[in-house]
């Protein structure tokens, strides 16, 4: 019954929130002001005020730790050092005391991140129902209730319910949420299609191969939960040493209470080594280096992130979107003997200008942007789904699309130089007009002008770069040995990733992840530190990760490094600090030099010290 209402009483000390604690500081750090200066007569000690209001939830905290889990925590030594203040009578000594430790645990609290709902978006990208053809009908019913084996119609613009094979008809699919490849991927007859990805184009029906939980769509689910329920959380360093702290600061209290027999030397021994500048050490760090990391287009999601960030040896990079723009541009006009560049040029982006596919909107924005000219008229326009368009521009007949559009309709295509695009990872649009085979135009991702010189920052600080993309094999290689990355995973799924950071981490390689996409979600979590593209990156990426890059500016991201091994110096150098003048304050308390009210003066201006050492953070950068 004790553990029960303790249990309530700690979950009741929990609600409030930041502003309640704010206000409660400020309350009782006037309240000491009035006590040190006695402007006007009270009848009590006006350090009552910041003892009630800082000292007994901290009291509660350490009873509540110790009852129910036997966790002696900073907060144990903390109520002593308040007990036996209040016991002979040193008030103000008290009430400094609880005020300190109280601001520490705002400003602790304050870099803590707020629940998120990453997971909970997931959920919502699942398809809530399904066409099942049942004897030459079409039903609606919840996707939860599809059988393997049930056949299902999907429409353009739907998500497919479930997984499964494309039975009849041709589209196109958008596979970001699985692949990270914002392009869409032409399908036909035969072809898999994965549960959660959207059908963009052509009508197909489809046989469904996993249903419920085993569709890819819920594995992801499963996978991001996983990843966050396995990954450490770094315990505050004034809790990791409060059982030793604890039983120091007891055991030099009792010999001098004893050798002396003067209490107050006891109770004084016990304010000195109260934890104060250690317990804001760690918090006032962070916050300073989350300040500094703001400034630069980071926003710090979780409190610890830093701290992780400066234990990583690796870190792994999506490519689109992450260290390529994720859009694809023109980078070629190949035109035969009997057109000009130009004129092939200008007769697809006219021919694409109705065209709802990325592809035939990057060709149209690409012409308009790089000749400036106006789109041609025209007529006779068709989508034809999983292979290109059809129109009639200028009265000519124009054919673009893929190579198997050309074929179906029985033009010849010669042999070009495409094969090296191809090889490369572009993609290559091929054209015809008036049935004769034309040119083709090649359009690739393009690079992010910082993405070399970032990498190479990260190789000169001692961090390995690694390439994990959900694209083929060639695009990885192409944009790899561009920026000079030894390591590459290509065709990588998101249980890749997760396996590939899961790996890296058992075998003592702490890794940084950044991403963008839905896919990247479940390695967002589980790596040591994971950071989203805040800009271009989908929602569920940004819950997932620990850092948002905020405007997609990549080349700051050494600096990030840099800067929370920095962070990690300050703290180290607080933490001796700190311990040091613990040590010298309870010498000068033994020999009776210093008093109560004078060691809780010592200690609270080697909190000053902590934190004006912390704020220097907020503009450090390293010097190149």
């Amino acid at each position: 019954m004790i553990h029960t209402f303790l249990c309530k009483l700690e979950h009741l000390l929990a609600l409030g929130g930041v502003k309640k604690d704010v206000t409660l500081l400020v309350i009782s750090g006037l309240a000491l002001i009035i006590s040190i200066f006695h402007p006007f007569a009270l009848p009590f000690d006006p350090a009552w005020i910041a003892i009630i209001l800082c000292g007994i939830p901290i009291i509660l905290e350490a009873i509540i730790g110790l009852v129910t889990e036997f966790d002696i925590k900073a907060d144990v030594l903390v109520s002593l050092a308040l007990i036996a203040s209040i016991c002979i009578g040193e008030d103000f000594a008290a009430g400094e005391v609880a005020f300190i430790m109280q601001l520490g645990a705002l400003l602790e609290e304050m870099t803590v991140a707020k629940a998120r709902a990453g997971i909970e978006k997931l959920v919502h990208l699942t398809p809530q129902t399904a066409r099942v053809l049942q004897n030459g009908a079409e039903t609606i019913m919840p996707a939860e209730q599809v059988s393997v084996g049930d056949i299902l119609r999907v429409l353009p613009g739907e998500s497919i319910p479930v997984d499964g094979i494309i039975l009849s008809g041709q589209t196109s699919i958008n596979q970001a949420v699985m692949t990270g490849e914002s392009l869409p991927v032409d399908k036909t007859v035969g072809d898999e299609v994965s549960s959660g990805t959207v059908n963009q184009f052509g009508a197909f029906d489809m046989q469904a191969t996993k249903v419920g939980a085993d569709s890819s769509i819920q594995r992801m689910i499963r996978l991001v939960q996983s990843a966050d329920a396995g990954k450490a959380k770094i315990v505050s360093t004034a809790d990791r040493w409060a059982t030793w702290i604890v039983v120091i600061a007891l055991t030099a209290a009792a010999l001098t209470w004893l050798i002396t027999g003067q209490m107050i030397r006891a109770v004084t021994i016990l304010v000195v080594f109260c934890p104060c500048a250690l317990v804001l050490a760690t918090p006032t760090a962070i916050m300073a280096a989350i300040g500094n990391a703001t400034k630069h287009g980071f926003l710090v999601r979780e409190g610890d992130a830093l701290e992780r960030l400066a234990q990583v040896t690796k870190v792994a990079f999506d490519k689109t979107g992450t260290l390529t723009y994720g859009a694809p541009k023109v980078i070629a006009v190949k035109s035969s003997s009997d057109t000009s560049n130009n004129v092939l040029y200008s007769l697809v982006a006219s021919a694409e200008q109705l065209s709802e596919h990325p592809l035939g909107k990057a060709i149209v924005g690409c012409f308009q942007e790089d000749t400036g000219l106006p789109l041609q008229s025209v007529s006779e326009f068709q989508m034809l789904p999983g292979r290109g368009v059809s129109a009639v521009v200028d009265g000519k007949q124009v054919l673009a699309g893929n190579q198997e559009m050309l074929h179906e309709q029985n033009i010849t295509v010669p042999s070009t130089d495409a094969a090296s695009y191809l090889e490369q990872g572009c993609t290559v649009i091929y054209a015809a007009v008036n049935r004769i085979f034309a040119g083709y135009i090649v359009l690739s991702d393009t690079m992010r002008a910082e993405s070399a010189d970032m990498i190479r920052a990260l190789e000169a600080i001692g961090v390995q770069p690694v390439l994990l993309t959900g694209d083929h094999e060639n695009a990885a290689a192409h944009i790899a040995n561009q920026l000079h990355i030894r390591e590459v995973h290509a065709n990588c799924l998101p249980e890749d990733k997760l396996h590939y950071i899961d790996d890296c981490q058992n075998a003592g390689n702490p890794i940084c992840m950044i991403g963008d996409g839905v896919n990247d979600a479940p390695a967002l979590k589980k790596a040591m530190v994971g950071i989203a593209m805040g800009g271009i990156g989908s929602d569920i990426a940004v819950d997932a990760a620990d850092i948002a890059l905020v405007d997609d500016e990549i080349k700051e991201f050494p600096h990030l490094l840099a800067l929370s091994k920095r962070m990690m110096r300050t703290i180290r150098i607080n933490l001796s600090f700190s311990m040091g003048l613990n040590f010298l304050a309870i010498v000068l308390a033994m020999v009776g030099i210093l008093n109560p009210v004078v060691g809780a003066l010592v200690h609270n201006a080697g909190s000053v010290l902590v934190i004006i050492h912390s704020a220097l953070l907020l503009h450090w950068r390293k010097h190149s």
